[in-house]
């Protein structure tokens, strides 16, 4: 894919980028997707999937009291538990408002460990890394941002996402739905946004603007992005999936290119 090229003008000492379709088929790369970057907050959507996987094997449920008073499984993962961004400290009732939360991933973490009796990291090992064959992915440490993973292992996540293997798709359509629609909140890094929409630990685009996504990416697009200068966006309407990684901090320069990039990916999977 010729779009993928843009990223050889990024102010970024390294970079690598990929597309995926549903059927696992990389239909572009470009940069050295073998290297190991670390994800920074790309790490929720795996911690948020092996969250999942815990719900669809019992071994908790999406709205079992977890985290503060009052705050259930799915508030953690719709960043709706009322938890600080990076303090056990609640702000806000649980249901209204979005604040986007590391600590509530944390606490998710240890929810599931102890619900479990395997350590966060050894269970999203099991339950995602090791069945999608992400053999160059890790998580040792923060369930909100201390996974490191490459390219080729995160194309494999986002051809599950698109079309799911692990997960019954109800779940996933589930977890890209909006939970507790209309919250507004801060997206970090572009400021607040009047329906800060998100589903089970995936950002939903919807209508938002300013936006790390392209202005053509359809309103289902969904994924996340990392303060580490990476991101992963799933769009069902265009049928693929974008990830790239960098170690760059996210910035102005992220601002400026990402979405522009986005739009010249979907034009040229557009175009055939």
């Amino acid at each position: 894919m010729q779009s993928l090229a843009l990223i050889d003008n990024w102010p970024v000492p390294t970079t690598a980028a990929a597309v995926v379709r549903a059927d696992g088929t990389v239909v572009g790369s470009r940069g050295p997707t073998s290297h190991r970057f670390p994800l920074a907050s790309v790490t929720k959507p795996l911690a948020a999937y092996a969250v999942l996987v815990a719900y669809e094997e019992g071994a908790v449920e999406l709205d079992e009291p977890a985290g503060p008073e009052g705050s259930t499984v799915r508030h953690l993962l719709a960043h709706s538990s009322g938890l600080a961004a990076d303090e056990n400290r609640v702000t806000a009732p649980p249901g209204t408002r979005r604040i986007y939360s590391n600590a509530g991933f944390e606490a998710l973490g240890d929810h599931v460990a102890k619900a479990t009796e395997i350590p966060f990291g050894e269970y999203v090992c099991q339950a995602v890394l090791e069945p999608l064959g992400m053999t160059s992915t890790t998580l040792d440490g923060s369930p909100a941002r201390a996974a490191v993973s490459t390219v080729d292992d995160l194309t494999r996540f986002a051809a599950e996402l698109l079309a799911p293997r692990l997960l019954d798709p109800r779940t996933v359509l589930e977890a890209m739905t909006v939970v507790h629609p209309g919250l507004s909140g801060i997206l970090p890094g572009y400021g607040r946004q009047k329906n800060n929409d998100w589903g089970l630990g995936f950002e939903i685009r919807d209508t938002k603007s300013p936006h790390w996504t392209g202005g053509s990416s359809s309103p289902r697009t969904f994924g996340h992005f990392g303060v580490s200068g990476t991101f992963l966006w799933v769009d069902p309407d265009a049928g693929a999936a974008c990830v790239s990684l960098s170690d760059r901090d996210f910035g102005p320069w992220a601002i400026e290119a990402w979405p522009p990039f986005t739009d010249a990916v979907l034009a040229e999977l557009r175009a055939g």
